[in-house]
């Protein structure tokens, strides 16, 4: 780590903390040339490969923009979406480690919003399935109510 005094690379570390639900390690150091001390911050990389085989680094932010889609004209808060976002990371961290296939980003979204909003999740999953009928939503629809979830047939649009 550079020193943001002098430049130097020599630093010790005097103390190191997790944070963000374990996906970054807070460390506060102290540079052995000029005795600044300062603060760094180390994130773990989650990578997503994606159909095509490119990999980019995961993206709370896709995440937010795609369910925001299948909420819109839905009464959810942002800070709502931004909760499943963290969600959804912390999740896929836990069960794919560092890298993680794209499609397995989307069937971690569909259970949070499932619970966040029933018609949102029915949007969502009518893209993310790839619905081709009204058979389809139905099928949805039961699956949701099987799991003790109520969906009234008037608030789906």
């Amino acid at each position: 780590m550079l020193c943001p005094s002098c430049r130097s690379e020599q630093s010790r570390v005097l103390d190191s903390r997790t944070v963000e639900s374990g996906s970054a390690i807070r460390r506060r150091r102290e540079c052995s040339n000029c005795g600044t001390r300062f603060t760094t911050l180390e994130r773990s990389i989650l990578l997503v490969t994606k159909r095509n085989g490119v990999t980019e680094e995961f993206s709370r932010d896709k995440v937010i923009r795609g369910v925001s889609r299948a909420c819109q004209g839905l009464e959810v808060p942002d800070d709502a979406l931004k909760v499943l976002a963290h969600e959804v990371e912390q999740s896929i961290r836990a069960t794919h480690g560092s890298q993680v296939d794209a499609n397995d980003i989307g069937l971690a979204i569909l259970e949070p919003l499932r619970n966040l909003h029933e018609v949102a999740y029915l949007r969502f999953a009518s893209v993310y399935k790839s619905f081709r009928s009204a058979e389809d939503f139905e099928s949805e629809i039961r699956l949701l109510r099987d799991a003790g979830q109520t969906v009234q047939p008037d608030t789906v649009s």
